[in-house]
C-alpha cells in the first residue's frame, strides 16, 4: 500500500459537506487545482467559480435534491460544474458527449434534469437534448443558441463560500441487456468516509494526478477527479487520450498518480522503443487500472516498465468488488484480486448461492449498507439485479483455493472496447429498424488493441441479398442513430442465427464461434 500522510484536521468535515475544494482554497488559494489545454485553475479560482455557479443555479430555481445534467469535454468548466453541484446538494448526471442528440435527450429527460450545463463544442447535441423542455440552459466554452453564457451567469454572483453547503450526489448511466441506459441512483447518497480513498492512494504534498479518460465515466470521475480534489492535489487533464502525450505530461508535471484502462497500456507499449526509453516515468508512484480485462502479457510488461506500482480493481458503476497490487498480481497472474472486505464478493449460482472454489459461476457484489443503489425509475430491473444484499452485473468467474477472483467472462452480452461499455441490445434495436434486417445479434470479437470490437451478425429478410454494399449501408445506418463507438465495425450475414427452442438468439454461441476462428 502507498506511503500515507496524516489527513489534515478539518478536511473530513469539509468533504462531508462537499467543501473539500474550499478547505484547500482556504489553506493555499494559489495551489494549482486543474491544468488542461483549455486553461489552468488554482484552488482559489476553482472554489470561487464553483460558489458563483452554485448560486446562479439556485437563483434559477434549483434546490438540494434537484438534478443537473452536464455535457462537457475534459476542461476546467467540467470541474467547476462538478464542484458546484457537490456543494449545492444537487444530483449531477454527466452525459457522454459521444451520444447523438436523441440519446442525450433521453438521459436528460430520464434523470429529471432541471438544468443542463453544456459545452459549446457539442452545441447541436445540447440543443437536441433540451428541445422539448423548459430546462435551465447554461453554455460553457462558447455560445449555444438558446443557452445563457456561463461567464454572464457567474458575473452576477458572489464567490464567497456557501454558508449552507450540503454534499451532492452523482447519478451515472449504465445500460443493460434491454438496451436502454439506466441511472444508478442512490436515494440515501454515499456517506462513506470521504478521505478513505486518499489514504489508500497515499497522496501527499507535491503530488499530481494525470486524468487520462473522459470525466463523464465513473472511474475517471472517482479516481481522477473526486479523490484528487479531496486530496488537494493538481489534476493534469487530457482532452483526449494520446499515448506519447501522456508520457510527456508525466515528465513535464512530475505526475505521481494516474488511472488507465488496458487499451492505454497497449498503446503505450506499442510506442517506438526509443520513445519509451527516453520517457521519464520515475515520478510515478501509483497507477490504477480497471474497466476491462487486461491481458497477462500486457500487464506484465507494464509492471516491468513502470515498476511494481500498478494496482487493479474490479468494480461496476453500481459498486466495488476486488483489489490487487502489483506484487500480489505477479504471484497470481490474471487475478483481479481478493474481495475487500472478505464478504464483498460471492461466486454463486443464478440465485446467489455460493459455489466451491474452482467452479465458474455468477459474480455477485455486496451492495453498500448506506447508499444502496437502485435503477432510476425501474424497480423491476432493480429487483432482478439483487439477491438479498448482493447484486450482479452479469459477470462470470471463479475463486481459486487462495481466495483470488478470476473473471472468465465480463458479462454474457456486454462488449468492452477500449475500456468503454457497449450494450449489444441497443445496437440490435437500431439494426432491426432497417427494412433489410430480419434479425441481428451484436457481439464483441477480439481486437489486439481495443480488447474487443463491435461486430453485428445479421439475418436478412426473405428476398434480400447480402453484399458488401449492404454491410456498409447498415453500418452507416447505425452511425446516423448511435454514438459511433457503439456501432459495428463489421457486419457478417448468416442464413439463420442460432436460437434456443424459445427463439432466443444464442449470442454466446456466436461469440465462442468467432473466438475460435481468431485462435486458429
Amino acid at each position: 500500500m502507498p506511503e500515507r500522510e496524516p489527513i489534515p484536521e478539518g478536511l473530513d468535515d469539509a468533504a462531508r459537506r462537499g467543501m473539500a475544494v474550499a478547505f484547500h482554497a482556504g489553506a493555499d488559494p494559489w495551489r494549482v487545482a486543474v491544468v488542461s489545454p483549455h486553461g489552468t485553475l488554482t484552488y482559489g479560482e476553482l472554489n470561487a467559480r464553483a460558489n458563483r455557479l452554485a448560486r446562479a443555479l439556485r437563483r434559477r430555481g434549483l434546490r438540494a435534491g434537484d438534478s443537473v445534467a452536464l455535457l462537457c469535454a475534459n476542461r476546467p468548466e467540467f470541474v467547476v460544474a462538478f464542484v458546484a453541484a457537490q456543494r449545492s446538494g444537487l444530483r449531477l448526471t454527466p452525459v457522454n458527449w459521444h451520444l447523438t442528440g436523441p440519446e442525450a435527450a433521453y438521459i436528460v429527460r430520464d434523470c429529471d434534469a432541471r438544468a443542463l450545463v453544456a459545452d459549446a463544442r457539442f452545441a447541436d447535441v445540447a440543443r437536441d437534448a433540451v428541445a422539448d423542455g423548459d430546462t435551465v440552459r447554461i453554455a460553457v466554452a462558447g455560445s449555444v443558441e438558446g443557452f445563457e453564457d456561463v461567464d454572464d451567469v457567474m458575473a452576477a454572483e458572489d464567490g464567497r463560500d456557501l454558508e449552507d453547503a450540503t454534499l451532492g450526489t452523482t447519478m451515472l448511466y449504465t445500460s443493460g441487456t434491454t438496451g436502454r441506459p439506466k441511472g444508478v441512483f442512490r436515494p440515501d447518497g454515499l456517506r462513506a468516509d470521504p478521505t478513505l480513498a486518499i489514504r489508500m492512494h497515499g497522496y501527499r504534498a507535491g503530488d499530481a494526478h494525470l486524468c487520462t479518460g473522459p470525466m463523464y465515466h465513473a472511474a475517471p470521475m472517482l479516481f481522477s477527479l473526486t479523490i484528487p480534489l479531496v486530496a488537494g492535489v493538481p489534476i493534469v487533464v487530457m482532452d483526449g487520450w494520446d499515448a506519447r502525450r501522456a508520457l510527456e505530461l508525466v515528465e513535464e508535471h512530475r505526475v505521481t498518480h494516474t488511472h488507465m484502462v488496458p487499451t492505454m497500456f497497449h498503446q503505450l507499449l506499442a510506442l517506438p522503443d526509443d520513445v519509451r526509453r527516453a520517457a521519464d516515468v520515475s515520478s510515478l508512484r501509483s497507477v490504477w487500472h480497471g474497466a476491462a480485462p487486461c491481458p497477462v502479457s500486457v500487464k506484465r510488461r507494464i509492471i516491468e516498465w513502470f515498476g511494481p506500482i500498478v494496482s487493479e480493481y474490479y468494480s461496476a458503476t453500481e459498486g466495488l468488488g476486488t483489489f490487487v497490487d502489483a506484487a500480489t498480481w505477479l504471484q497470481h497472474p490474471g487475478t483481479v484480486g481478493r474481495p475487500w472486505p472478505a464478504d464483498q464478493v460471492v461466486v454463486g449460482d443464478d440465485e446467489g448461492n455460493p459455489l466451491p472454489a474452482g467452479e465458474v459461476g455468477v459474480v455477485w457484489l455486496k451492495a453498500a449498507t448506506v447508499g444502496r443503489f437502485e435503477y432510476h425509475g425501474d424497480p423491476e430491473k432493480t429487483k432482478q439485479t439483487y439477491r438479498g444484499d448482493y447484486f450482479t452485473v452479469g459477470d462470470l468467474g471463479y475463486f481459486d483455493a487462495d481466495g483470488f477472483l478470476y473473471l472468465t467472462d465480463r458479462s454474457a452480452d456486454l462488449i468492452i472496447s477500449g475500456g468503454v461499455n457497449v450494450y449489444p441490445a441497443e445496437v440490435d434495436a437500431v439494426l432491426l429498424e432497417h427494412p433489410a434486417v430480419g434479425d441481428a445479434a451484436t457481439i464483441g470479437v477480439p481486437n489486439p488493441e481495443w480488447g474487443e470490437e463491435v461486430k453485428a451478425v445479421v439475418e436478412l429478410r426473405p428476398g434480400v441479398t447480402a453484399s458488401d454494399a449492404l454491410a456498409d449501408e447498415l453500418i452507416a445506418f447505425c452511425r446516423d442513430r448511435l454514438a459511433h463507438y457503439k456501432c459495428p465495425r463489421s457486419i457478417d450475414f448468416v442464413t439463420t442465427l442460432p436460437r434456443s427452442d424459445t427463439g432466443k438468439v444464442y449470442r454466446r454461441r456466436l461469440r465462442d464461434e468467432y473466438r475460435t476462428r481468431e485462435s486458429t
